[in-house]
């Protein structure tokens, strides 16, 4: 994860899984997260979800226009509408720019 984000956009998805499809699941967070490091303005990604199906996924940009673009990526898109076919209960987007990072890690 890059030291500094102060000035980047995050945009923070949280979401509620189905019990539907694992594995294919799966393989389309691996392949979306492949596919947004290869966008211009991409800068990172942090993901985590519980036992109970709750996801935090925040995806970080240089600035609104490369955020946007990522949005509008259309193998994105296509992702975006099985999720909410198959994969998804709900969903929650969140954009904001940071503006104070700091990070601590145990020596």
């Amino acid at each position: 994860m890059q030291d500094d984000r102060t000035g980047q956009i995050a945009v923070i998805f949280l979401s509620r899984r189905t019990a539907v499809d694992d594995t294919g699941y799966g393989e389309a967070a691996d392949a979306m997260e492949r596919l947004a490091a290869t966008q211009p303005g991409y800068r990172g990604i942090v993901s985590t979800r519980g036992a109970d199906g709750l996801g935090i996924t925040i995806s970080y940009w240089a600035d609104e226009a490369a955020a946007i673009a990522w949005r509008g990526n259309a193998e994105h898109a296509a992702i975006r509408e099985r999720g909410r076919a198959l994969w998804y209960d709900s969903y929650e987007v969140i954009v904001t720019q940071v503006d104070r990072h700091y990070a601590w890690t145990r020596a």
